[in-house]
């Protein structure tokens, strides 16, 4: 059977896996009544509640004679480590637009990685159907953004459709009869070539490692793209490290290869196939699974170096232990381990003490994603704010830079400026209308000017701004950025709030936790109103006299109090705050519970 290996690229939102979804359908993957879940490549928990895909995932489909192997890709620059290596693994990319929004920062970001290894991809203008879609606008917007990233000719002149992915169709032509994904299928089989190296199959087999995962029932298993030779089931192989050291020798229990949503069992791989295998116990991603005779590993894509670190600790808390199971240090170690072992994109490093652990990575989302799946396998664990990783370069110290492109009304336009270009040292890049009264801001802001950012960004737009952003440089320091202006409402005493004292303490600030809430010395439960940290009492009940006058005695009405999702916690704290995360809370607290140990570490570090 013919073959085909593809990826499927976009910016978040822009249909990637609904069109996936349909791909499927129409290639009889599915029986004609068989129940699937919307957005069946979305198979996480998280992925579903958040609408996000955060793991690339394969499929195959089987279109007249030939077998298309696709990957659906996540689109945040956060999961970019995941796109990295699948591009490496396929031979043709369909890069997916939306016709209303065009290239977005993530489109920016994943087709210079696909030009860069040379694909010629396929663009689809998706969502031709929506009322604000210009697609001939979005399609010379592609064709500009090729030509900045360097593409050769080859390159420039893709081929182009234009789409509905949720409708179920794709047509060469605007007003074609817009029957079914057909168009797509056929361009696909026409325009990406067969796998480089079918033609090499009386050589050696070799394989590179690039997502690795686990099975209940067979253990940990890896996939990637068979570059040379055959492998059957039961034979011998050895992994070989990316510097060409032997890590170790196994036996292949099983391979599988994709069939629609599932994998099955099939006795020999091929060449130019995606495949998974099982049997080994050390081999990981990035290493070159190959026969015994070979000692040469296959070359490797560099992935881009992590930009924020945070640090993991155990909690330590009064409350500790009351929800979690898994609260010592040596458990998170074992955990942050396996994560870094999968997830290329993180790093893992002890910290002196060995009750904390420094985990880098790419970006704020990544993290909250990390840390909301421990906390629901049942970890307690302490994080602090993320921190910029500095570089060194040339005697020069180098910060990273991000290119932020905002969509917002144009009423909001002014105050979106001043905060990116004053206190958080953003360049304006380009202003531009993006439709009626919509403007696009285009600005290079340094990452530490992004942290905690987004929560004021959709109050200053009324919840109506888009925010995307992107890794764009290394650039020189650029000074201190001012943290955040307003102090916090500590809590004095150990107990159960009361709504009374909650009530009293309203003019003071807004509150973080409402009445009957378990607090501790030390806790933060609300934002001052001033920009002094203040010790309060939420415990403070009502003196109780024998005389009652008409009125006074109405219950208290609170005000509901804000509720910060992980993500907004993290970025919100300060330096000498955490936060603690439990399987059923997310609380603010200071590092120091105690006052007389927090005036005295505020007084040495001044």
């Amino acid at each position: 059977m013919d073959l085909r290996n593809i990826a499927i690229i976009a910016h978040v939102d822009h249909g990637k896996t609904t069109l996936v979804d349909e791909l499927l359908k129409q290639s009889g993957a599915f029986r004609e009544n068989q129940a699937v879940a919307e957005r069946a490549m979305d198979s996480n928990d998280l992925e579903r509640e958040r609408g996000i895909t955060i793991l690339a995932k394969a499929t195959s489909v089987e279109w007249k004679d030939t077998r298309i192997n696709i990957v659906d890709t996540p689109g945040h620059a956060d999961f970019g480590g995941e796109v990295e290596r699948i591009l490496s693994m396929v031979d043709g990319v369909v890069l997916l637009v939306d016709a209303a929004e065009g290239p977005m920062p993530q489109t920016k970001f994943v087709t210079s990685k696909a030009l860069a290894l040379g694909l010629r991809p396929i663009v689809v203008l998706n969502k031709v159907d929506k009322p604000d879609a210009e697609p001939d606008r979005a399609l010379n917007e592609v064709f500009d953004l090729f030509a900045n990233l360097g593409a050769d000719d080859d390159q420039l002149d893709f081929p182009h459709l234009y789409a509905s992915g949720r409708s179920g169709w794709a047509d060469s032509e605007l007003d074609g009869p817009r029957k079914d994904l057909s168009a797509l299928f056929q361009l696909v089989v026409n325009h990406v070539p067969r796998p480089r190296q079918t033609t090499k199959k009386d050589a050696p087999f070799q394989m590179l490692a690039t997502t690795l995962g686990a099975d209940p029932f067979i253990g940990r298993i890896l996939t990637g793209r068979v570059e040379s030779g055959t492998l059957k089931a039961g034979a011998t192989v050895q992994a070989l490290s990316r510097h060409g050291e032997k890590i170790e020798q196994f036996r292949v229990s099983k391979i599988l290869a994709f069939r629609g949503l599932g994998q099955q069992p099939i006795d020999e791989a091929v060449a130019g196939d995606i495949v998974t295998l099982a049997g080994m116990s050390k081999a990981t991603v990035a290493d070159t699974i190959s026969a015994l005779a070979e000692d040469t590993p296959l070359p490797a894509q560099p992935i881009d170096p992590p930009t924020i670190s945070v640090t993991f600790g155990i909690n330590d808390s009064p409350l500790a232990g009351r929800d979690g199971k898994k609260v010592q240090s040596r458990v998170i170690r074992e955990r942050l381990m396996r994560e870094a072992e999968v997830n290329v994109a993180i790093r893992v490093t002890d910290t002196p003490g060995g009750e904390a652990f420094e985990v880098a990575g790419r970006g704020e989302l990544q993290m909250g994603v990390l840390i909301e799946n421990m906390r629901r396998e049942g970890f307690e664990l302490s994080i602090s704010r993320p921190q910029v990783l500095f570089r060194d370069i040339d005697g020069q110290q180098m910060e990273p830079v991000e290119e932020v492109t905002i969509d917002v009304d144009d009423d909001y336009s002014g105050a979106v400026i001043e905060k990116l270009t004053g206190a958080r040292k953003g360049d304006l890049v380009e202003m531009k209308p993006a439709g009626t009264g919509k403007t696009r801001i285009i600005a290079h802001v340094p990452s530490r000017g992004l942290i905690g950012y987004h929560g004021e960004f959709l109050t200053d737009t009324r919840g109506t701004g888009v925010l995307n952003r992107v890794f764009h440089e290394w650039s020189p320091h650029r000074g201190a950025i001012p943290g955040r202006r307003a102090g916090v409402l500590i809590s004095m005493e150990n107990g159960v709030s009361v709504a009374y004292a909650l009530f009293n303490l309203e003019d003071r600030g807004k509150m973080f936790i409402g009445a009957q809430e378990n607090v501790y010395e030390g806790m933060i439960i609300g934002e001052h109103s001033r920009e002094n940290d203040l010790e309060v009492n939420p415990l403070k009940g009502k003196k109780l006299t024998n005389v009652r006058a008409s009125g006074t005695d109405e219950a208290v009405r609170l005000t509901t109090p804000v509720r910060m999702s992980l993500e907004e916690a993290i970025a919100y704290i300060d330096d000498d705050e955490l936060v603690e995360v439990t399987p059923n809370a997310v609380r603010l607290r200071k590092r120091f519970l105690d006052p007389h140990e927090r005036k005295r570490q505020s007084r040495a570090s001044a």
